[in-house]
């Protein structure tokens, strides 16, 4: 599946905005969680999107090398939520500047400058693995249409899969072997090292 540069914007959109829902969706009994992301508690996990959020939103304004826009919070926030919801506002604003695609984001955590249109769709694929995640943590159902997840594999697909590339310090755990006949949801995220069997809840409904 290809797309076009206004699309992974728009993917990405559909993404973030479903992490939203399901981050809104907590309540204060459940941040002490744990997630598929190994010794993260959901408070933990929602910390590092929000951050993430807040780094890329940089990176599309040319800062992105500043190494402070990517740092989570010394103190965790008392609605953690909220704070989640105004890094969306965020970055969502960012992605939707003219020209976005087009400019050069500098990652720091990839080590390099890469072209917007793929910037953003690192945050894309990254923001599905993190809705799940939260899915996951709160055993309830993923909700994104059928196109948003057929992308999302379509992506994981091209992330490198190099063990070298894997595991504690990188983006994504080791990848995981696809069962023929996989939809793409369970595609995109064996792909990228997450194992869903172990979180049945989450399913997309």
């Amino acid at each position: 599946m290809t797309t076009t540069e206004a699309d992974i914007v728009e993917l990405d959109r559909i993404a973030v905005q479903e992490s939203l829902r399901l981050v809104a969706s907590a309540r204060p009994q459940d941040w002490d969680r744990d997630t598929p992301c190994a010794g993260w508690t959901l408070r933990r996990l929602v910390a590092h999107m929000t951050a993430q959020h807040q780094g890329f939103a940089a990176a599309a304004r040319g800062a992105g090398a500043e190494a402070a826009h990517w740092r989570e919070p010394a103190a965790r926030p008392s609605d953690p939520g909220r704070t989640y919801r105004e890094a969306v506002t965020t970055v969502l604003a960012a992605f939707t500047e003219p020209g976005v695609t087009e400019r050069e984001f500098d990652l720091p955590e990839l080590a390099g400058s890469f072209p917007g249109r793929i910037a953003v769709g690192f945050h894309f694929i990254d923001y599905v693995a993190h809705a799940w995640d939260v899915a996951a943590s709160l055993g309830i159902g993923l909700e994104l249409p059928g196109p948003v997840l057929e992308a999302a594999s379509a992506v994981a697909r091209r992330v490198p899969a190099d063990p070298a590339l894997r595991g504690p310090g990188f983006a994504f755990a080791p990848a995981l072997d696809v069962p023929s006949g996989s939809d793409p949801l369970v595609e995109a995220l064996r792909l990228l090292g997450r194992d869903p069997d172990a979180w049945p809840s989450a399913h997309r409904r």
